[in-house]
C-alpha cells in the first residue's frame, strides 16, 4: 500500500501517489458534467483519464492555465499510475494514438 499526503486536492486519484504540484487552480469536468477542483498536476492526470472530459481555469488562475493542462494531459496515459504493459488504444495517450 502507498502512503499519500492526507490533503490532496480533489482531482487526485486516490491510488496515484503523487503530491500536488502547485495551488487548485482549475475544475476538471466529466462527459456529464461533474467535475473536481484541482493542481495543474492531477487536473492533468485526471482529464487524461477521462474520456471527453474538460478542464475550465477557476477565476483566480493565472491566463492559460487550462489550456496548459489540457496540453499536459494530452501526453499522459489514462491511469498512468498503474504498472503493466500498454497496448490497447484505451491505454495510450491521445497523444501516441494519433501518432499510430
Amino acid at each position: 500500500m502507498v502512503s499519500v499526503a492526507l490533503h490532496r486536492c480533489r482531482a487526485a486519484h486516490p491510488e496515484d501517489p503523487t503530491p500536488c504540484g502547485g495551488p487548485v487552480v482549475v475544475t476538471v469536468l466529466d462527459a456529464r458534467g461533474a467535475g473536481a477542483d484541482g493542481c495543474e498536476h492531477h487536473a492533468a492526470r485526471l482529464l487524461a483519464s477521462l474520456h471527453r472530459g474538460r478542464v475550465c481555469g477557476l477565476p483566480h488562475a493565472a491566463p492559460g492555465t487550462a489550456i496548459r493542462v489540457f496540453k499536459t494531459a494530452d501526453g499522459i496515459r489514462p491511469f498512468c499510475w498503474l504498472d503493466g504493459p500498454r497496448t490497447e488504444s484505451s491505454q495510450l495517450s491521445h497523444r501516441e494514438n494519433r501518432a499510430r
